[in-house]
């Protein structure tokens, strides 16, 4: 438990976390592995846990169809990714897929919101956490958007 407790307090997402927070959320956490292609999970999958990316690069992925996988945003080391574990029905809405070998440690999201349930003071300090990526992931969403839009292909819909 002691190597995970500075895992998580050396990664980014937890970084500053008052100590007796990285106490009562390390064992909530795993080590897990991932190899090239192996999905961490998959659309509709009850979503029970997130991941600390540590190496490796994993591929947020949506499904049209008759096509292949349409990659909506890649995970590198460093970011935090899954947040369906926080809201009810708590299932995943999009699949996540390893790129390359890639290590992570995996948190229990119902332990963290049992933890965070009994100690609101944490859930809130977790939630703000979780905003600050949801900003950054619908901004980067939004650059997205603004680069496809701008390709000649869209020009004559949106210029007129």
């Amino acid at each position: 438990m002691e190597d995970l407790k500075k895992i998580l307090s050396e990664h980014p997402f937890f970084r500053d976390l008052a100590p007796e927070y990285l106490e009562a959320i390390v064992g909530c956490a795993s080590n897990a592995r991932f190899n090239t292609n192996e999905y961490l999970f998959k659309e509709g999958q009850p979503a029970e846990k997130f991941f600390l990316i540590r190496h490796g690069l994993v591929a947020i992925e949506t499904y049209i169809p008759g096509q292949a996988p349409l990659t909506i945003q890649t995970v590198e080391e460093g970011n935090v990714m899954g947040w369906s574990w926080l809201f009810p029905p708590h299932r995943w809405h999009f699949d996540a897929r390893a790129l390359e070998l890639t290590r992570a440690i995996v948190m229990d999201g119902k332990c963290i919101r049992d933890k965070s349930e009994k100690d609101k003071v944490l859930g809130y300090e977790l939630m703000v956490r979780f905003a600050r990526v949801l900003q950054e992931r619908l901004e980067s969403t939004r650059l997205q958007l603004v680069d496809v839009y701008k390709s000649p292909k869209y020009a004559t819909i949106f210029n007129r």
